[in-house]
C-alpha cells in the first residue's frame, strides 16, 4: 500500500509527506520532482514548451509507475486529480488523503516560498488570490472524489498531522 497526498499548491503535501515517510520508514516521492528529474527541466520550462497538457501527460506516467510499487508516501502535484487515470491508479494502489488549506493560507505560503515561480507557474491569467479561489472551487469536487480521507492543514503543524495520519492508517 502507498499513501498519496493530494491537494492544492502549498497545502503541505511535501512537508507532511517527508515527515510521514520518515516515521513510517517508507520512501518519499514527489511527483513534480520526478517529472523534473525525468526531463531535466523545471515545471515552468515544461509548461512553456509543452503546455499544461504536456506536463500532465508526464505526471500521469510518473503516477502510473509509482502505483506499481509499495510503501511510498507520494506528494502529488496540485492538478493530479484532473486526470481520472491518476485517481484510479492512486486509489487502486493505496490510500488518498486530501490536504486542505484555505486560499488565504495558500497565498501566504506561496509568497513565503522562494521556489514558487519555477515550481508553480500560473494556471490562469488572474491575480494569485483570484486564481487560487477559482481553481480551488473547480478542483474541490475532484479532490473530494479522489480522497479516502481529508485533513485541514491551515492551523495544524506537521507533527500533529503525522499523528492523525498514522492513527488513520492503523485503522485502515
Amino acid at each position: 500500500m502507498n499513501l498519496y497526498l493530494v491537494g492544492y499548491r502549498c497545502c503541505g503535501k511535501t512537508s507532511l509527506g517527508k515527515a510521514l515517510a520518515d516515521r513510517l520508514k517508507w520512501a518519499f516521492v514527489d511527483t513534480d520532482r520526478q517529472v523534473q528529474e525525468n526531463t531535466g527541466m523545471d515545471i515552468s520550462r515544461i509548461v512553456e514548451r509543452e503546455g499544461w497538457q504536456g506536463f500532465r501527460l508526464r505526471e500521469r506516467r510518473v503516477i502510473e509507475r509509482l502505483a506499481q510499487f509499495d510503501q511510498q508516501v507520494v506528494a502529488t502535484g496540485g492538478g493530479a486529480v484532473l486526470d481520472r487515470r491518476n485517481v484510479a491508479a492512486m486509489r487502486s494502489s493505496g490510500k488518498v488523503v486530501w490536504l486542505k488549506a484555505s486560499a488565504e493560507v495558500i497565498v501566504r505560503r506561496m509568497n513565503a516560498d522562494p521556489d514558487t515561480a519555477a515550481m508553480r507557474p500560473a494556471l490562469t491569467g488572474l491575480d494569485i488570490r483570484s486564481e487560487i479561489i477559482t481553481t480551488l472551487e473547480q478542483r474541490r469536487p475532484l479532490y473530494n472524489a479522489a480522497a479516502h480521507w481529508e485533513l485541514d492543514t491551515d492551523n495544524t503543524g506537521v507533527d500533529s498531522l503525522c499523528r492523525q495520519l498514522l492513527k488513520y492508517l492503523e485503522g485502515h
